[in-house]
C-alpha cells in the first residue's frame, strides 16, 4: 500500500524534478523491505505449511524456491497478455515491439531457470534413491499422475525453450499470447501435480470441477486487476525516466 501511494502521487504528476526522484529513492527501499517479508511468507513458509506438508513425510530444501518460481513464471505470463490486451485495445500507445521483447525474454529466462530447479530436485532424488525422498515422485512417475508429470516438463520447458529461443518469436504479439496462455495452464497443470497426489492418491479426476474452479480464480483475478488498473494512469508519463523508456531498443 505504501509502494502504491507513493507512486500514484509521481503517476498523477504532483511531484516532479529532484522530489520525484526522492520518491523514486523512498519506493526501492520499501520494495526491497517487502522483497525480504515476502521471501519469508510467501517465498519460503507458505509452501511448506499449504503444500509441502500434504507429503508430510517427504521434504525438500529446494521446494520453496520451486514453488515461487513456478507462480513467478505463470505472473509474467499473465503481464504479458494484459499487456498485449490493453496494446490491443488502443492503450499503452508508448508499448512497442522493444518492451514486448524485454517481457518475452524475462519469460524465457526465468523458464529456463524453472526447468534448473526442477531438474535439481529430481535428479537428486532419483540418483540418491532414499525411500524417504523418492516417496513423493513414485507416485507422479508410475501411477495415474505419469502424464501430467511429463506434460509439465514439456509446456513448461521445452516449449518456451524452442518457441521463444529467438530473438523474433520475443517480439512476435501472437507468439507471445500464445505462450502466456500456454504457461499459465501448464503451471496450474504443475500446482495440480504438487496437490492432488497427496489427499487423493490415484482417484483423483481432472474434470469440470477443477476446471470450473480455475476458471473462477482467473475470474476473480481478472475483477481485481482490471478495477486496479482502472484506478491509476496506465503510462506513468510523470516518471523521471519515462523519456528514456520512449527510446529503449534491445
Amino acid at each position: 500500500k505504501k509502494i502504491r501511494k507513493l507512486s500514484l502521487l509521481s503517476d498523477a504528476g504532483k511531484i516532479t524534478g529532484e522530489e520525484a526522484r526522492r520518491y523514486i529513492w523512498n519506493n526501492t527501499v520499501w520494495a526491497g523491505i517487502f522483497v525480504v517479508f515476502f521471501a519469508l511468507t510467501v517465498g519460503s513458509t507458505i509452501p511448506w505449511l499449504w503444500l509441502m506438508s500434504i507429503d508430510a513425510h517427504w521434504y525438500s530444501t529446494m521446494y520453496s524456491w520451486y514453488t515461487f518460481m513456478s507462480s513467478f513464471v505463470g505472473g509474467l505470463s499473465l503481464m504479458a497478455l494484459y499487456v498485449v490486451f490493453l496494446k490491443n485495445q488502443g492503450y499503452l500507445e508508448h508499448t512497442t515491439r522493444e518492451q514486448l521483447h524485454d517481457i518475452g525474454k524475462y519469460i524465457f529466462a526465468f523458464s529456463i531457470f524453472w526447468a534448473y530447479l526442477w531438474f535439481s530436485q529430481f535428479m537428486l532424488i532419483w540418483y540418491a534413491n532414499i525411500p524417504e525422498e523418492t516417496v513423493y515422485f513414485k507416485p507422479r512417475l508410475q501411477g495415474p499422475y505419469k502424464a501430467i508429470f511429463w506434460i509439465n516438463l514439456i509446456v513448461n520447458f521445452i516449449a518456451p525453450i524452442l518457441i521463444l529461443m529467438t530473438r523474433g518469436s520475443k517480439r512476435n504479439y501472437a507468439i507471445i499470447t500464445f505462450m502466456a496462455f500456454l504457461l499459465i495452464i501448464g503451471h496450474w497443470l504443475d500446482f495440480f501435480q504438487m496437490v492432488m497426489p497427496g489427499p487423493m492418491g490415484d482417484h483423483y479426476s481432472l474434470g469440470w470441477f477443477e476446471l470450473g474452479m480455475l476458471a473462477l480464480f482467473s475470474g476473480i483475478v481478472m475483477l481485481f486487476a482490471g478495477r486496479a488498473l482502472a484506478k491509476a494512469p496506465l503510462v506513468a508519463e510523470y516518471h523521471p525516466y519515462f523519456k528514456e523508456s520512449l527510446i529503449h531498443h534491445t
